[in-house]
């Protein structure tokens, strides 16, 4: 291997970048048109524009313009997708991550959990009623999920899912699982060599979530002893190699008390991977690229401290909109390991993920992870566009995180940036304020139904319903004349890879609908009219 082309963008290409040159490997990247300007286009010793991300013919072209030998797919996109594994092989390119067999039997959600129950792992049950959740069938990230607690929800999550599913995935398959309301979401990092070799690294607690997608990740988990983790260790271990599994992968797990629930194998480098990196002193981007080359597994990494990661977005600090803007003003911590994927200057748009860095803090005790960590949040700035900064510092200081006590539930059960425990310093909870940001409201929830103009409730007059954030109209519910319950859907827009609906506020009448299905709206561009 001399040269690897990363497909892929942002903070993870930057990685595959940093790794390969301190293996002496020249660097590739791609930028598809809409992203030319982007840092990682800018990082690279060579770049190639192609037509999309998504279009695996494109970067086996781009690798044969450079003379690249090898492709890290890196997260998201085609990194789990075997067909392009299986046309890089057949390209007579290396292909850096697990073969496209593995790919396909551990990817595919379906067959993974019958791989799953033969080789004697433990799986969430199929459900058929209530509380229950749809899943894609060939998703991850959060996306394609639809949590339904009622039979009339039931369709709309199902579409929605599917859309979703065949957005993100290009298959719009899903499935139906009972819906755990408290668990704790734990995973198991994986590292396998073509040799035979397949090491457990521990455990990561990833239970912080917005919109099934991480917030917080730290290492090692508040929940797990020694037998625990080796029960859940072993049972990864034994999945890994029912797929035939080789390079960094990820087990995922549900855990419910000591009861555990395999989800699935992300069969490729995850996003929280410097915690374990921190923890366990090893490599995995590294090592991704040794194994790719045939190199044996011949360490014994031995695990020490602790590491926490928060992930920064351009996003609304209270419901997890996402927004856009140009990145006016970026000053991140220097005080300990940051990984971003944009610089000062740059444009935050509606087609990408709106991920500005993740910050990784580590120490000798969990406190004092989250101390450095608290700290290095104390010193980020950014200007120009609204981020999540203001929720981050709020949730590390928060005293059921410092407990150690969270689930996936933490965000409902605890909305953000809601009011301060008592016994939690006035400083800390003061920041929000001294942020400009609005009091806190006492029932703010995770998602907005919709965001209200110049009037918010009945018995006002007419009121309007904006677009919290750009982005694309892919569903109308409504139309002129229209009665709507409080809470029911109105439009749903698509930003970021990611479903956004906005519902009525209130028992009303629909005036008037100011969009299409497929119109592009602008942040604040008036939706939809309501009226008594």
């Amino acid at each position: 291997m001399r040269k690897v082309l990363v497909a892929n963008r942002g903070e993870i290409a930057l990685r595959v970048f940093r790794a390969a040159r301190e293996l002496g490997l020249g660097t590739v990247a791609v930028v598809a048109p809409d992203d030319t300007g982007s840092l990682h286009a800018r990082s690279a010793d060579e770049t190639v524009e192609i037509s999309s991300y998504l279009e695996p013919g494109e970067h086996i072209r781009a690798a044969r313009e450079t003379g690249a030998d090898a492709i890290h797919p890196g997260y998201g996109f085609l990194s789990e997708n075997g067909d392009f594994a299986a046309a890089v092989a057949a390209a007579r390119l290396v292909w850096v991550g697990p073969p496209a067999d593995a790919l396909r039997r551990g990817g595919d959600k379906l067959e993974a959990k019958r791989i799953a129950a033969e080789a004697g792992v433990p799986t969430v049950p199929e459900a058929t009623e209530p509380p229950l959740i749809v899943k894609a069938a060939a998703g991850g990230g959060g996306r394609g999920m639809r949590i339904v607690r009622s039979p009339d929800e039931l369709d709309d999550a199902l579409s929605a899912a599917r859309r979703e599913a065949l957005a993100g995935f290009g298959d719009d398959r899903v499935y139906l699982e009972r819906y755990l309301e408290r668990p704790r979401h734990v995973e198991i990092q994986l590292l396998a060599d073509t040799h035979g070799t397949v090491l457990a690294l521990g455990e990561r607690e990833c239970s912080v979530q917005r919109r099934h997608q991480k917030v917080l990740e730290e290492s090692p988990s508040t929940a797990l002893d020694a037998e625990l983790r080796a029960q859940m260790s072993d049972a990864a271990v034994r999945f890994a190699r029912a797929v035939g599994y080789v390079g960094a992968g990820t087990a995922e797990f549900v855990l419910d008390g000591r009861e555990f629930f395999f989800l699935e194998l992300n069969g490729r480098i995850q996003v929280e991977h410097p915690v374990t990196e921190a923890v366990w002193h090893i490599d995995l981007v590294q090592w991704q690229l040794r194994i790719a080359q045939g190199e044996r597994l011949d360490v014994t990494p031995q695990p020490g401290g602790a590491a926490v990661e928060v992930r920064l977005y351009a996003e609304d600090p209270r419901t997890f909109l996402p927004q856009a803007g140009r990145l006016e003003r970026l000053r991140l911590p220097e005080t300990i390991r940051v990984e971003s994927g944009v610089a000062e200057g740059d444009e935050i748009g509606t087609g990408y993920d709106p991920m500005i860095a993740k910050l990784i803090a580590a120490g000798a005790t969990r406190k004092e992870a989250l101390d450095r960590l608290a700290a290095a949040l104390d010193a980020t700035e950014v200007g120009g566009v609204r981020t999540n900064l203001p929720f981050l510092r709020w949730l590390v200081a928060h005293p059921v995180l410092r407990a150690g006590d969270t689930t996936t539930a933490f965000l409902t059960e605890h909305p953000p940036l809601s009011a301060p425990p008592a016994a939690l310093p006035d400083r800390v909870w003061r920041e929000p304020f001294r942020l400009n940001l609005p009091p806190p409201a006492a029932a703010a929830a995770p998602e907005v139904d919709a965001a209200a103009g110049d009037h918010a409730g009945p018995g006002e007059g007419p009121s309007t319903v904006v677009a919290p954030m750009p982005g694309t109209v892919i569903k109308v519910h409504v139309h002129e004349g229209s009665t709507v319950k409080a809470g029911e859907p109105l439009v749903v827009l698509e930003a970021m890879k990611m479903e956004t609906p906005l519902s009525s506020p209130y028992d009303a009448t629909v005036l008037a609908v100011h969009v299409q299905e497929g119109d592009r709206v602008a942040g604040g561009a008036v939706l939809v009219d309501l009226g008594e």
